[in-house]
């Protein structure tokens, strides 16, 4: 049975296309580089957003329509979602979707009853997968949404909701194992604090220390051999959070000898929300070896929440996949659209066009990041930038030969230095052209 009945197949139409249903610069075989587009982009799915997400917000009611709403029953209305999760992605030449446990199976009266719903829609899962090109890039668990986490999962103050927690995060690795998943994110939506006046800070950063030590141990007990990702968010829904950006994050893992087993879920929004844009949060976690995987998104600027917007802004998906190329790819990690529609889009095939804005905006940036490395002038202009390093004193310096006493000896009678000139506007001019170029 089909449930987008009224779509066809996704088409790559051409650059002149302007048909909402079809790709203007997504191209799944076209080789850039060496890779096919779709390896490089390696696009997921949000199950949250796309099949649970209903347009409510906090001053309005839903406005989604959707052909499931008039089922009632929780676990046949489950079943119903990943059937359009993969007829979704299949329509659309997107080989994997994300999920949390709870966006799959409904809540039961204990854990064990959820635990048996979960392995239900598990159950109904694995037969799309028998039959389907489609796969699970990762699984996670949903420990903000319900009230027992109201004060954390891993940071809670309460010892039975901090157990609860570790025996979510169990069964939540054993079915992403189960379903094939490539990795595992752990982010913290309630990891932190509203006020200091009532926070042992030290106890809940240590029992997190305690908890991502735990899930290691038990992923190597089961042999589930995904990568575990750590998603860095600022604030929002807790005011101050642990996971601030990826440099605090590694702060963290290596204080308490967990870097070897973590990398980084870089998100453009929550970027953003720390001050920070996109291609600094790659680029900290790409030059530290951790860059593992993007929740590919943009906010509004001008709102300071995390709006969990498609991607649309080619200037940003071009420095992003510039340092995505760097970093080899991503494998095993991807591109995971953690994006809704705006309320106002309400009909199903919002929920396409949508995708395929995404889906073209990163593929042009990834035509025009891959023009700026081969013409290579934005690495020219930086190893000039720096070039001072390459000889001399400079050498000394990187080398970490020289000291206060050279290094004052060396410049004492010499002229104030001037150093190499920024021609920062220049080289945004190189990535206009870099996107013009690689739009015609």
């Amino acid at each position: 049975m089909s449930i987008f009945d009224k779509i066809e197949r996704i088409q790559y139409k051409g650059p002149d296309n302007r048909d909402p249903l079809a790709f203007s610069f997504y191209n799944p075989e076209e080789t850039i580089m060496g890779t096919t587009m779709k390896e490089y982009l390696r696009f997921a799915v949000a199950f949250w957003h796309t099949f649970k997400g209903d347009g409510l917000d906090m001053f309005g009611q839903p406005t989604a329509r959707r052909s499931w709403d008039s089922v009632k029953d929780p676990m046949t209305l489950a079943k119903l979602k990943v059937d359009a999760a993969f007829e979704f992605c299949e329509k659309l030449s997107i080989d994997y979707f994300c999920f949390h446990d709870r966006d799959i199976a409904p809540e039961g009266n204990t854990l064990r009853q959820t635990n048996n719903n979960l392995d239900e829609i598990v159950r109904h899962i694995s037969d799309h997968l028998k039959t389907s090109n489609v796969g699970i890039l990762w699984g996670t668990a949903n420990l903000f949404a319900h009230p027992r986490f109201m004060h954390g999962a891993a940071t809670s103050c309460d010892a039975d909701v901090y157990a609860y927690a570790a025996a979510q995060v169990k069964k939540a690795i054993e079915v992403t194992k189960e379903l094939g998943g490539k990795n595992y994110v752990f982010w913290g939506g309630r990891e932190g604090y509203e006020t200091l006046l009532n926070t042992n800070m030290s106890l809940e950063i240590e029992n997190l220390a305690r908890f991502f030590h735990m899930a290691v141990d038990y992923a190597k007990e089961i042999g589930f051999e995904g990568q575990f990702l750590i998603e860095p968010k600022p604030m929002e829904p807790t005011k101050h959070q642990y996971d601030f950006d990826v440099a605090n994050a590694l702060s963290f893992l290596r204080k308490y000898g967990l870097e070897e087993h973590f990398k980084f879920n870089v998100e453009a929004n929550h970027a953003t929300l720390a001050g920070h844009d996109f291609q600094h949060e790659l680029r900290f976690a790409r030059i530290n070896g951790l860059l593992g995987s993007v929740d590919a998104n943009q906010g509004d600027l001008l709102l300071g929440w995390d709006t969990d917007q498609f991607p649309t802004d080619v200037y940003s998906t071009t420095l992003g996949m510039y340092e995505i190329i760097k970093n080899g790819g991503l494998n095993p990690g991807g591109l995971n659209f953690d994006a809704k529609v705006r309320r106002g889009s309400y009909e199903e095939k919002d929920l396409f066009s949508s995708h395929i804005a995404g889906m073209d905006t990163f593929a042009l940036g990834l035509k025009a990041a891959a023009k700026l490395l081969q013409e290579g002038t934005l690495e020219d202009l930086l190893k000039e930038r720096y070039r001072s390093f390459d000889s001399g004193i400079g050498k000394e310096i990187e080398e970490g030969r020289a000291s206060f006493k050279s290094l004052e000896e060396y410049i004492i009678d010499k002229e104030s230095p001037l150093p190499e000139p920024s021609r920062q506007e220049y080289l945004e001019r190189l990535v206009n052209w870099s996107i013009v170029s690689a739009g015609r």
